[in-house]
């Protein structure tokens, strides 16, 4: 394993604890969280952050939770003032947040969504997009044609905090993800003033080669190690053996 002159200087982005991780959050935060459902989660930031006692949060993920898990505990702590997603699906709390309008909610289409992130990592104020056009998300938008195209204007998406989780990660915030939880996060950490990684290891500088570094650490502030997770997910099925049934989300046949 290859090992990095003046590794100690680096480490100055881990924490010790997740309530380190999060000095400086504040009440009417923008927060980005990391996550598709439940997986690719931040569970230990996730709770931190309502051990903070922060309120008013805006947060920024793409469906807040599921099946009373993971960001749903926000909604059901009433923390959240607005929620910017692209998806509700059966995040039943945030469904009854809108019904009763306790909570602001935007939803974005996914491709934009993830583009208004990226543009605010790449110092692009905003961008135009036919997506959307002709439907409630252009509403009270700038139209423009382009090549007998109508597009609108969309504006890039900032946050205060961004919250995402990594398998790997060493001292500078060079980092892997896990496949499929790498989803949003990498677009969310250039988009933060402050990103914070909770990651399962923390691993000598030099122990990711560099064509592995799925995310470098110039995008990285903080680092806390979570080596404990629930890692729940939402629907399980699998194809049956010969001879078996398939299996349903509570591991019982089908």
């Amino acid at each position: 394993m290859t090992e990095v002159k003046n590794e100690g200087r680096h480490r100055r982005k881990l924490r010790a604890s997740v309530t380190e991780a999060l000095e400086g959050l504040s009440d009417g935060a923008r927060i980005m969280v990391g996550g598709f459902g439940l997986c690719g989660n931040a569970e230990a930031l996730i709770k931190g952050v309502l051990d903070a006692g922060v309120k008013d949060v805006t947060l920024i993920s793409n469906n807040s939770g599921n099946l009373e898990k993971g960001l749903a505990a926000w909604l059901k702590a009433d923390i959240v003032r607005r929620v910017i997603c692209t998806y509700v699906g059966n995040n039943e709390d945030l469904h009854r947040k809108m019904a009763g309008k306790s909570v602001e909610v935007e939803i974005i289409p996914q491709g934009t969504f993830v583009e208004r992130m990226r543009a605010a990592g790449a110092g692009i104020p905003a961008f135009y997009t036919p997506t959307g056009v002709g439907t409630v998300v252009a509403e009270g938008k700038e139209h423009r044609d382009f090549d007998g195209v109508t597009h609108i204007l969309e504006h890039a998406l900032r946050a205060d905090f961004a919250l995402i989780r990594a398998h790997q990660v060493d001292a500078f915030g060079n980092l892997r993800f896990w496949r499929t939880a790498r989803n949003f996060s990498p677009a969310m950490a250039t988009a933060a003033k402050t990103t914070v990684v909770e990651a399962d290891e923390v691993v000598p500088m030099g122990a990711i080669d560099p064509d592995d570094v799925h995310l470098p650490g110039i995008f990285v502030h903080r680092v806390v190690e979570v080596r404990e997770h629930e890692d729940p997910y939402e629907y399980k099925r699998t194809r049956p053996r010969p001879g078996e049934a398939a299996l349903d989300a509570t591991g019982g046949a089908r």
